[in-house]
Formats: C-alpha cells, structure tokens, sequence
C-alpha cells in the first residue's frame, strides 16, 4: 500500500468534488440469482456466506477503482483485497474479520474457516491493514429489500444481504452496494454487480 497524489490520478476530479462533500456515499440495490451458490453450498457443504464473499472478491479484483481507497483526507493505492465478515462470537456479541481474497477457492475458504473460527473463539478484530478491505453484512434472521450504511468515516466499499428467497425453481437474494463517490463512479459500481452475477453463474 502506498499513498499517492489524487492530482496524478485520472479520478482527480472526482477527488475534487467528493472527499469534502456532505454525504459522498451512493447505494445500489440489486436482485441476483444465487441458484448456483445455494447448490454448491449444499452440495459440497460450502459456507453459503463464503461463496459470496469469495465471488465478492473475484468480481472486484478485476476492476481497477477498488484498489484505491480514500482514508482520511489521502488517497491510498493497495496492491490486494480482502473481504471483510461479521461473526457471531461465543460471547453472543458480534466480531469482525477480515480474509485476504484469493482466486484460489479452496485457499479462501481454509483461510475463511480458520480465521472466523479464531475470531469467534478471541472476540477479537482480525483487521488487515495493508489491503483494501471490502466490508460485508449478512442479516439472515430475515429477507430484506435494502440497507443503507452509516455515512461515517469508514468510507471502503460495503456489501449487504439478508435471507435468500426461493422462487419457484431459483434462488433470488437483493443485496445493497455502498460505495464512496471518489473511489469509484456509478458506471464501475454498475460493471462490479453485473460481474458478481456472472461469478456467481460460473460458480458450479
């Protein structure tokens, strides 16, 4: 990670008009097919919450604006990302984890049990620091039609869901997309949820 001058950068006008702006988050909401992940999760006895964010992960690392993250008052350009997961800790509270992405879905998912394994058992943060984190937020006690985030300082791009829903012979789940205006535009928001679809298609 390193940071570098917004005024070098071809999102240097956007830098301009939204890290000071009231309110520079926007939120997507979108209805996807998650057939292919229901199946494989019971199938092979994957993590449902997994699967997603695994195919979270592979849909944003091949576009380019999710690298580069607005921190405070400077842009930070990150070489990888990970995916951040709310557990439930064995205090009944909530913990967060963070799992560095990798294209490897057998890696992600070790990594995935083992650290929200060690994160549930610590009640501990498992923060990384030196990726550009993509948070997640799974409410599954019940279907939901969206959620808007906390417009605060925590400004990496955040991905939300609650119960997936069957209909008829597929499996249909909306999920909301927060993201901030300088990291990225709505074009790139738009290309990222329409290849999370496409990586959940392929996951068979």
């Amino acid at each position: 990670m390193k940071e570098i001058d917004p005024r070098q950068i071809k999102r240097a006008q956007a830098y301009e008009l939204w890290m000071k702006a009231p309110n520079p988050k926007v939120t997507f909401f979108k209805t996807f097919d998650v057939t292919p992940l229901v199946k494989k999760s019971l199938k092979q006895k994957y993590k449902f919450n997994m699967l997603m964010d695994y195919c979270i992960g592979k849909a944003a690392s091949g576009i380019e604006e999710f690298y580069t993250l607005p921190v405070g008052d400077k842009l930070i350009q990150y070489d990888t990302l990970a995916v951040n997961t709310i557990v439930k800790n064995k205090n009944g509270e909530v913990s967060s984890c963070d799992v560095l992405y990798s294209d490897d879905l057998e890696q992600f998912n070790d990594d995935y049990l083992k650290y929200t394994q060690e994160v549930n058992e610590t009640c501990q943060n498992r923060d990384l620091t030196d990726s550009m984190v993509i948070g997640t937020s799974a409410i599954i006690d019940t279907t939901l039609d969206g959620i808007v985030g906390m417009n605060s300082d925590f400004h990496n791009p955040f991905v939300m869901w609650g119960k997936y829903q069957k209909r008829f012979f597929k499996y249909e789940l909306r999920i909301s997309f927060q993201f901030h205006h300088t990291q990225m535009d709505g074009a790139h928001a738009g290309r990222f949820l329409e290849q999370l679809q496409k990586e959940m298609n392929h996951l068979r």
